[in-house]
């Protein structure tokens, strides 16, 4: 059986019609898995995936199987699952192992899936490229010598890579679109408090979300539809009822045009976009241009809020109460080199920065403003709800770029994020798509198409993103 062909959908039906075993599934995918330990995707690969595979097999044989049950998955660093090491791909916690499952951890297990492995990240998922890990930079499996986004790179590339049929990732500014783009999958970043945060090493409590990478729309779905819903262990998780609005059918498309045509937008990535809403309107999408100023705003506002948050959530790290401990002369210099060696490069620069913004005599004149104008970007989206259904931009202004280009040049690395990083001061869903490629060097490298929906607008981006991939040809 040729596993690069198969979904989360067509694998459940192989399932349950008895024509493999999840024993046997799991085994291919591990198989390929240590295949492509190269890539560094996987900072573990658990020894007793096949031990719940056998369990799995059981709820089949019953006839009690969900969608998930005996489907391989693999979880960012940054998730909970009890008993495994959860580290954040940071020495600060790289012995910290869970004590209970994390929201989304205990509805994918109670439906069945088979947890493959845990995936390398960005440090605290602060980066857009997977190399601030503290464990070496993953790769992008149609280009080695790239990167694969991030900060959930190691989620993509173990998709893309074929090493699992879905996984999960975490999004402050895109760190699941930007990847999926990257890598050639469909990310998925959920309206903010739809999925559980309990769990999820927090990196912005605000901006931050769990969702599902996968190789299908379809995929997509369900996985968000098994991890969806309340839990009263998340102060911030929407009540049910508040989840699912009235569901309609998509019909127009509004395109932000002087913000998709910004400075630095590599012209193949605006070819391909226009192509690709071309396809929209072939199949009787209307296409409308629409004015969102506010949106230019969007990465200036990120960089401000997130680092504050950042700094805020990460204090505790100290090496006195919690994570990495390095002895020092007196107490002040336990916490210097504790901090100074327990965290990266990135993770301190946004720490510093958070800490600054958040000073007294500088907290009105940054955070304060910063706050202003996230609020003046979300009512300009809801008003342009209004006359749209769905907003498309692409998902990130370039292909994949060489691993080490952008490292020294923090500014070149964050514009990674221009298209992505409004969605999540909004708290609004998106999808990034497949969108097809451009070529680097001889080698195909793929592009992604962002689509944004209202809060709560989830089946509207499922439903065009469906009719998007049936109409792409590829």
């Amino acid at each position: 059986m040729d596993i690069s062909t198969l979904t989360i959908k067509k694998a459940h039906d192989l399932l349950v019609k008895k024509e493999i075993t999840a024993r046997e599934l799991a085994e291919q995918f591990l198989k390929v898995a240590h295949d492509t330990a190269d890539l560094n995707a996987y900072r573990e690969i658990f020894d007793d995936a096949l031990c719940a595979a056998d369990e799995a097999q059981k709820i089949i044989d019953a006839g009690k199987a969900t969608m998930l049950t005996g489907i391989p998955l693999a979880f960012k660093d940054n998730i909970l699952i009890k008993g495994k090491i959860a580290g954040a791909s940071s020495k600060m916690l790289e012995n910290y192992r869970a004590s209970y499952d994390a929201g989304v951890t205990t509805k994918l297990r109670n439906a069945g899936a088979i947890f493959l492995g845990r995936t390398n990240m960005d440090e605290f998922a602060m980066g857009s490229s997977t190399e601030n890990s503290a464990y070496g930079v993953t790769k992008n499996p149609h280009d080695k010598s790239r990167v694969p986004g991030g900060s959930s790179g190691g989620s993509a590339a173990a998709l893309a890579a074929g090493t699992v049929l879905g996984s999960l990732g975490s999004d402050t500014g895109g760190s699941i679109r930007q990847p999926a783009a990257f890598c050639g999958v469909v990310g998925l970043k959920p309206t903010y408090g739809t999925v559980s945060r309990s769990g999820l090493i927090a990196m912005a409590s605000s901006l931050d979300q769990i969702g599902p990478l996968t190789k299908t729309v379809e995929d997509s779905e369900i996985l968000f539809d098994a991890m969806r819903g309340h839990d009263p262990l998340d102060s911030t998780s929407y009540p049910d009822e508040f989840q699912r609005p009235t569901y309609k059918k998509p019909k127009v498309i509004g395109v932000p045009v002087d913000f998709v045509h910004m400075k630095g937008v590599d012209p193949r990535v605006l070819k391909n976009f226009e192509d690709s809403i071309e396809k929209m309107k072939k199949i009787g999408y209307e296409i409308r241009e629409i004015s969102l100023p506010s949106l230019a705003h969007g990465l200036a506002v990120y960089y401000i809020l997130m680092p504050a948050e950042v700094s805020s959530n990460l204090a505790r790290l100290d090496g006195i109460r919690y994570g990495y401990h390095a002895d020092g002369a007196n107490l002040l210099e336990d916490y210097a080199r504790s901090r100074g060696e327990g965290f990266g490069r990135e993770t301190r620069r946004r720490i510093l920065l958070g800490t600054y913004v958040l000073s007294s005599g500088y907290y009105d004149a940054y955070y304060g403003r910063a706050r202003a104008v996230q609020e003046l970007l979300r009512t300009d989206l809801e008003k342009a709800f209004e006359g749209v259904d769905i907003i498309a931009t692409p998902t990130t202004p370039t292909a994949a770029f060489k691993i080490g280009e952008k490292a020294d040049d923090p500014l070149q690395m964050y514009l990674a994020d221009i298209f992505t990083v409004p969605v999540n001061i909004a708290g609004v869903p998106a999808i990034s798509i497949p969108s097809g490629f451009v070529e680097e060097e001889g080698v195909k490298l793929p592009l992604g198409l962002q689509f944004i929906g209202p809060s709560f607008g989830e089946a509207a981006l499922f439903a065009a993103g469906k009719d998007f991939e049936n109409a792409r040809g590829f």
